[in-house]
Order: structure tokens, then sequence, then C-alpha cells
């Protein structure tokens, strides 16, 4: 018969590795952005919606971390009020997220919108950074 608590430990160690996948994603999208927005020339559009999908996975990652279903939702102040119930302190993320959602979907496709400017993509890798930092923070903390 199997110990029940090595099933728990199993499923602990499980979601630790999964959340560690999600801020991995997460870091990723945000280095991208970076990389994005050093060449010459730049690309904007697509470094901030890089900078979406860091605060997005990060999001999701804490959402694991809590064992709850990770929704297939890119507007991340809905994300963030599912986190916010789970650690309130998280709330101090509000405006990185109304920040950073529309540039889910503003960009990515030909249309009437014009390419981002040099200063928003700047405050959309800061903005994704402080998600990112801030979820790292309130992990460690647990």
């Amino acid at each position: 018969m199997a110990d029940p608590g090595m099933a728990n430990a199993d499923d602990a160690a499980e979601r630790v590795l999964v959340v560690e996948q999600w801020l991995r994603k997460a870091e990723r999208d945000l280095a991208s952005a970076r990389r994005l927005l050093d060449g010459e020339p730049p690309f904007l559009d697509t470094a901030v919606y890089h900078c979406q999908q860091a605060a997005e996975k990060a999001l999701k990652g804490f959402l694991a971390s809590r064992d709850r279903p990770v929704r297939k939702v890119h507007d991340l102040v809905l994300l963030l009020d599912e986190c916010i119930c789970l650690a309130p302190s998280l709330e101090l993320l509000s405006d990185e997220a109304a920040i950073l959602t529309p540039y889910g979907t503003a960009f990515r496709y030909p249309g009437d919108m014009n390419e981002p400017e040099m200063g928003d993509a700047s405050e959309a890798v800061a903005a994704a950074r402080r998600v990112i930092e801030h979820i790292r923070a309130v992990l460690n903390a647990a």
C-alpha cells in the first residue's frame, strides 16, 4: 500500500517544478522583449507583446503554485484579480496589469494601431519586471 504522505510530497514537488517552468518562461519573454528593444531597428510592437506575455506567465505560475486551474485567458486584470484573492499583496500590481493587458493584442495584427513609442515599450519592460519580481518575492515568502 502506498504511503499517502509520499503522494502529497510528490504532488508538491511536481507543483514546484511546474511553477518554476512558468516563471522561467516569463523571464525568457522578458529577456526577449529587452533584446527586441536593443536591436537595430528596435521591434517595439513585438517587445510590448512579450512584456504582456511575461506578466501573464508569472501570474499563471502564481495560480499554479496555489493549485488553481490555469485558464486560457490573456486579460492580466482578470488573472490578477484571481491572484489577489489568494495573496492580497498582489494588488500592488494593479497598475502593471492595466498597462500590459492591451499589449496582448493591440499590436499583434495589422490594423489601425501604430507602433508603440520607445517610452511605452520601456515602461512595459519595467512593468513586466515588477510583476515577475513581486510574484517571486511572494512565492519565496510562502
